[in-house]
């Protein structure tokens, strides 16, 4: 497969008055042209920080990558300028946001920034760059894609404010799209809807798609890899479908059976109890874990191993695998 992103060995910390805070240990994470890749994990886990690393648009001015490479077609992303980067954001990779309300200015109608965007990217004029425009609200399904044009953020819906997100996001047809928790606000109807227009993009312009999210049912339905995060790591990466089968790591596990089901009589849903505590040295599950050993709070943290790179774990006694169905 051809890798359009690379990351290895990175790390971000962010300095706080009592310290230097650990917000990232990412030992290797790599989107192939084509694929989508979700990124899963709890509050807190690490996937927000890893969008920002790859944007190299942190939330505070706190928090620095201070190891490793983030490799976007060959070239690493942590050693360019800020005036480099903002020639390959909103046009090679651009990021919906869960909250599409702080992302778009209140103060000028959605056509402005939009035609504003793809003249700076397309070096195209304003009535080109218009018709560009228009034609990306209209893929998305939005009525009077000229009309909507005028309309200020606030005169939309919340579904139809996530849609100008992507239009914004497809107009210069991007080659890696984030997509940080796009349908969380939305309900089930038009979340559908937004994971459909999210897979065109794929479809149509061939772009990577990295989709980060918390809920596993969603994930079943648009991604060819999955990897999830704790603690700032990724502590197992595989084919959806394979770890989805046959999980290693017990929290993935965990995470799987407490997806609700209408076919399952359960009285109530299993609960994974505690909290992250990133001060453990071993492994950060290992305070929490119901299959924890002493070696997993003391021999450091885990490699990602496996007999493959199409499904790894880093766990000191991962879960047996389940064969394979003839």
């Amino acid at each position: 497969m051809d890798v359009l992103l690379d990351m290895k060995n990175v790390k971000v910390d962010i300095k706080t008055r009592s310290g230097t805070f650990a917000a990232l240990d990412l030992e290797h994470l790599w989107i192939n042209r084509g694929e989508t890749v979700a990124l899963v994990g709890e509050t807190g886990s690490g996937k927000s920080m890893t969008a920002s690393a790859i944007m190299k648009l942190f939330p505070t001015n706190k928090a620095k990558i201070t190891n490793g490479e983030i490799l976007f077609e060959g070239q690493d992303l942590v050693s360019w300028s800020e005036r480099k980067m903002e020639k390959v954001r909103g046009k090679s990779m651009t990021m919906i946001f869960q909250d599409p309300m702080s992302s778009l200015n209140p103060v000028f109608p959605i056509g402005e920034p939009m035609v504003r965007m793809i003249c700076k990217h397309l070096g195209v004029g304003k009535k080109e760059a218009k018709k560009t425009a228009i034609e990306a609200l209209s893929f998305v399904g939005l009525p009077d894609p000229k009309g909507m044009m005028k309309r200020y953020p606030h005169e939309l819906s919340g579904g139809q404010r996530q849609r100008v997100m992507i239009s914004m996001a497809m107009a210069c047809k991007p080659k890696l799209l984030i997509a940080d928790e796009p349908t969380t606000a939305l309900d089930v109807t038009i979340q559908l809807q937004i994971l459909y227009l999210i897979n065109q993009m794929k479809e149509k312009q061939g772009t990577s798609i990295l989709f980060i999210t918390h809920n596993l049912s969603v994930v079943s339905h648009i991604a060819d890899r999955i990897a999830i995060m704790y603690g700032g790591r990724i502590i197992e990466t595989g084919r959806t479908k394979e770890v989805f089968r046959s999980p290693r790591h017990p929290y993935t596990k965990m995470l799987i059976d407490a997806i609700p089901s209408v076919t399952n009589d359960r009285e109530r849903l299993p609960v994974i109890e505690g909290m992250i505590d990133r001060s453990i040295e071993g492994c950060p599950f290992a305070n929490r874990c119901p299959k924890a050993r002493r070696e997993c709070s003391t021999q450091g943290m885990p490699k990602l191993e496996g007999s493959s790179q199409d499904h790894m774990a880093a766990c000191f006694f991962p879960l047996e695998e389940v064969p394979a169905l003839v």
